[in-house]
């Protein structure tokens, strides 16, 4: 059985279409051409966080998950790669990208390769991605690209951006094939630290259906 890698791209642009989105699907056609290139079998799903806006709203506020929102964690936690996009506002990554991250399980991403791309209405945004996401991605432990992308309207159509964009899908496509997230999550997942439920009832690292355990639980 061929083994298809799942490509999951988060796209917090407004509009629709938007920059964001454009830019997103400019890196994930790279991304899934490079993975042909490499004889890795790839298919690609997007979350569209603007359909999901009410239902973080009331993820953060109630804590009560809706089912659309139960189907797009489900999707990043099964996810080989990541991309995320996000618009830049006033030097801060858009509200509705931050808060989608802030309500998934805090170990739902450990290990999973991510390229981190922006939109930014001037060069001045251009250090937000490396000096708050890469922070921010880090303590979801996440692995991020080397190469982040940053699009400013001067830099769609110049040489040097579509070499970074060509750059961070060789990066990504590198980390799935090196298979860091499947190495994390096996052998190495009982060597992080886990709170219960944190990561759709796989972060304990328990058979549950193990002797020892049907005896502590009062079972046969």
């Amino acid at each position: 059985m061929t083994d298809t890698k799942q490509l999951v791209v988060v796209n917090a642009g407004a509009g629709d279409p938007s920059t964001t989105r454009l830019l997103a699907d400019r890196l994930t056609q790279k991304t899934l051409a490079e993975a042909k290139r490499q004889g890795i079998e790839m298919e690609a799903r997007v979350i569209e966080l603007r359909s999901l806006a009410g239902d973080i709203m009331a993820a953060l506020t109630t804590q009560l998950v809706s089912p659309e929102l139960e189907r797009a964690t489900e999707l990043m936690r099964d996810a080989d790669a990541i991309i995320a996009a996000t618009p830049i506002y006033k030097a801060a990554a858009s509200g509705l990208f931050s808060s989608f991250f802030q309500v998934l399980d805090n170990d739902l991403l450990i290990g999973t390769p991510v390229v981190l791309a922006a939109t930014a209405g001037s060069p001045r945004h251009s250090l937000v991605v490396d000096d708050q996401l890469r922070g921010f991605f880090s303590y979801l432990r996440a692995v991020t690209a080397p190469t982040s992308l940053v699009s400013s309207p001067d830099d769609w159509n110049s040489k040097e951006f579509g070499s970074r964009v060509d750059r961070a899908s060789r990066e990504l496509v590198a980390l799935v094939k090196g298979g860091f997230r499947d190495s994390a999550r096996g052998e190495g997942w009982i060597e992080y630290q886990h709170s219960f439920g944190s990561a759709g009832g796989t972060e304990l690292g328990i058979d549950l259906s193990s002797d020892l355990m049907r005896l502590a639980t009062g079972g046969r």
